[in-house]
């Protein structure tokens, strides 16, 4: 499938690319070779292959995720430099909220 310039145009635009004609042209040529590449794929009988996450045989190296005892709320609050017994205090980041 070859594309057009208008194709190339739009994605261009979508991506937020302003492309010279010559940059067009160029890129009109090198994005119709990259789907007719993927478009050889189409050729391949993948009937018998599984289909695959990751093509490496992995395995999961984290702990199991199960519920335990966490810290209690003073004990989360007792290096903080700022707290109300609560919660922590920090700068207001999207204005003066008053409260810290």
């Amino acid at each position: 499938m070859a594309l057009s310039k208008n194709d190339v145009a739009k994605v261009g635009l979508l991506a937020r690319l302003a492309l010279s004609d010559a940059e067009l042209d160029t890129m009109t040529r090198e994005l119709s070779s990259i789907v007719g590449f993927v478009g050889q794929l189409e050729k391949i009988d993948t009937s018998a292959v599984e289909p695959l996450a990751h093509p490496l045989d992995t395995q999961n190296v984290f702990r199991e995720d199960v519920p335990r005892p966490s810290l209690s709320t003073a004990e989360a609050l007792q290096s903080s430099p700022r707290h109300d017994g609560e919660c922590f205090l920090v700068p207001a980041v999207l204005g003066d909220t008053g409260s810290a």
